[in-house]
């Protein structure tokens, strides 16, 4: 089995590189074999928000997190990130969850690969 750590730092909006990670995670955790996770630090905190409503037709990452746990993923937001930001753990969307630089560590030592966006 394929273990594969996506570590996002970019904000939700604004650049692609958060979007394109999850585009990635989302198809990678659909494959028979493959175990995904992702760590949510820095900005990419807000991609966590649950609530988000964005304009039709455009991306939204709060669904595009639920697709990855749906196929067997698992999502952890920096709990230091997110209180540097204000965001209380009630923000978050159900599909995430806060988490720790421990387990970041813990993720990091499981994984075969590690992408960082």
């Amino acid at each position: 089995m394929a273990k594969t750590l996506f570590i996002l730092n970019d904000p939700p909006y604004g650049t692609e590189r958060s979007y394109n990670a999850l585009r990635l995670a989302g198809a990678l955790s659909t494959r028979e074999g493959e175990q995904v996770k992702v760590f949510l630090i820095g900005d990419a905190a807000g991609c966590a928000k649950g609530g988000q409503k964005v304009p039709q037709g455009y991306y939204n990452l709060e669904v595009m997190l639920r697709s990855v746990v749906r196929h067997g993923g698992d999502i952890g937001v920096c709990g230091t990130c997110m209180d540097a930001r204000g965001m209380a753990d009630a923000e978050l969307c159900d599909a995430a969850r806060r988490s720790s630089l421990d387990q970041l560590t813990e993720w990091t030592r499981w994984a075969d690969k590690v992408l960082v966006f």
